[in-house]
C-alpha cells in the first residue's frame, strides 16, 4: 500500500492548558493515524492576541505551549498566530495559514486536511495553494452554523468548499445545512463521530451514584459549555415543574452566573449544581448516574455528548438540532422535543415514569459509533482526495 502523507490542520485541539478542547478531533485523528499505510502531521496553531493582550492571564498557559510535541503518541505542531479578538475572524484563515506553513516547510504531503471548517477550511485551502495539494475539510456544526452565515466569514467558507476536494459532515442533517447556504451536496459525505465503546457502556446506576455522592433523587444532566446556544436556561425553567428532580450542569462558559441567578429566582437553586468542567474520563460514571441527559441546544452538528450518553443507556432529550433524528430512532434512545420548558418537562416526566432498560438505550445505536470505523473511512476519504489531482 502506498503510503499517504497527511496534513491535518486542527485548531481545534487538546493541550496541556485545555485537555478537553476538541478532544473529538484528537480522538478521529489518533484513529486516522492507526490505519494502514498513513502518516500523519498534525498542525494545531494557538491563537495569541497582539501585545499587551497576550500578557492577560487567561493567555499565559498557551504562551507556554511547546511549538512541537508528541501527544498521545501524536505527533503535533503548535505554531502561534496573530488573533484579534472578537473583530479579527476574517483574518484568521490567512495567519493561520501562513503559521501551518511555516511550521512545516521542508515537508512533503499528499493531501491536506482540515478538521473545522472555519477557520481551517479557509486555512486548509491556502496551505494545499501554496503546496500544489488537494485538501478535504469536515463540518462539525457552528463551523456551519454561524460562520457559513456570517458576512464577515461566510464567503471564504464557501469559496473553500468550492475549491476542496472533498468534504465531510458528522451528519447527513449537517449535509443539509451545508447544501442550504450553496455547499455542492454531491461533494459532501456523512462521518459519523466515535466513541469509545469498552468506556462508554452501560453499568449499574445505583452504583455511579454511590461512587459520585448522589442521592436518590432523579437526576437530570446536561454536558457541555454554558453558553446560551446549549439551552440551559430552558432546563432550569422546567425544574419548577419537575419536583424533586436534581439538575447537574457538567461544564464551564460565560452564562454561569445568569444561569445560577435564574434558578434563585425560579426558587429551584437547591436542585441546580454546577460542576464546572469534568474530565472526559469522567464521563461515563456521570452519564450512568443521570435518568436522562437534557440538552435543548439552538443547534448542533452531532453531539458527542448525546452519543456518549446513548452508549451509556442514558436516554436524552434534545432538541431538533442538527442530527437529532440520526440518533433518537426509538423510544429508548429519548425524545426530541421542542425548545420550551413544557416540552422538556413533559419528555423528563414520561422518561421517569417509565425508564427504558440501559440495554436497549444502548442497542439503539447499533454499530454506527466506532472509532476505528471512523479512522478507516477517514482514511479512504482522504486517500479519494489526494487521487483526485493524479
Amino acid at each position: 500500500m502506498t503510503r499517504l502523507r497527511i496534513l491535518s490542520i486542527a485548531t481545534l485541539f487538546p493541550d496541556t492548558a485545555r485537555p478537553n478542547f476538541g478532544l473529538f478531533v484528537e480522538k478521529s485523528l489518533r484513529a486516522l493515524a492507526a490505519q494502514p499505510g498513513v502518516d500523519l502531521t498534525i498542525v494545531a496553531p494557538v491563537g495569541l492576541p497582539p501585545f499587551p493582550l497576550s500578557l492577560h492571564p487567561r493567555y499565559r498557559q498557551l504562551r507556554a505551549l511547546p511549538r512541537a510535541e508528541s501527544w498521545n503518541g501524536l505527533v503535533v505542531h503548535r505554531p502561534r498566530f496573530p488573533l484579534i479578538p472578537r473583530i479579527g475572524a476574517r483574518f484568521n484563515p490567512a495567519m493561520v495559514a501562513r503559521a501551518v506553513l511555516a511550521a512545516v516547510r521542508g515537508q512533503a504531503f499528499d493531501v491536506v486536511d482540515a478538521q473545522f471548517f472555519y477557520p481551517d477550511g479557509p486555512a486548509a485551502m491556502r496551505v494545499a495553494d501554496a503546496l500544489g495539494l488537494p485538501f478535504s475539510v469536515k463540518a462539525r456544526g457552528a463551523d456551519i452554523s454561524h460562520f457559513g452565515h456570517d458576512p464577515a466569514t461566510a464567503p471564504q467558507l464557501i469559496e473553500a468548499a468550492d475549491k476542496a476536494a472533498g468534504l465531510l459532515a458528522v451528519s447527513d442533517a449537517m449535509r443539509r445545512d451545508m447544501a442550504a447556504i450553496g455547499i455542492d451536496p454531491a461533494k459532501i459525505a456523512v462521518h459519523y463521530t466515535g466513541i469509545d465503546t469498552a468506556r462508554f457502556a452501560p453499568g449499574d446506576r445505583a452504583a455511579a451514584r454511590a461512587a459520585l455522592g448522589i442521592g436518590d433523587a432523579p437526576m437530570i444532566l446536561t454536558v457541555g459549555a454554558l453558553i446560551p446556544r446549549k439551552g440551559q436556561a430552558l432546563v432550569i425553567e422546567a425544574l419548577p415543574a419537575l419536583p424533586g428532580v436534581d439538575y447537574r450542569l457538567a461544564g464551564a462558559g460565560e452564562a454561569e452566573g445568569h444561569y445560577r441567578a435564574l434558578a434563585q429566582r425560579l426558587g429551584v437553586a437547591d436542585r441546580v449544581h454546577v460542576m464546572g468542567p469534568v474530565a472526559n474520563a469522567d464521563l461515563p460514571m456521570l452519564y450512568r448516574a443521570a435518568d436522562a441527559v437534557v440538552m435543548p441546544s439552538v443547534s448542533e452538528g452531532l453531539a458527542n455528548a448525546w452519543v456518549e450518553a446513548i452508549a451509556c443507556g442514558t436516554p436524552i432529550v434534545i432538541s431538533d438540532a442538527g442530527g437529532a433524528a440520526e440518533l433518537v430512532t426509538s423510544p429508548a434512545a429519548g425524545r426530541i422535543v421542542q425548545r420550551t420548558p413544557e416540552a422538556i418537562a413533559a419528555a423528563v416526566q414520561v422518561i421517569l415514569a417509565n425508564p427504558p432498560a440501559a440495554s436497549d438505550v444502548a442497542a439503539s445505536l447499533g454499530d454506527r459509533f466506532d472509532w476505528d470505523r471512523n479512522g478507516r473511512e477517514l482514511a479512504a476519504h482522504l486517500r479519494r482526495c489526494a487521487g483526485s489531482r493524479e
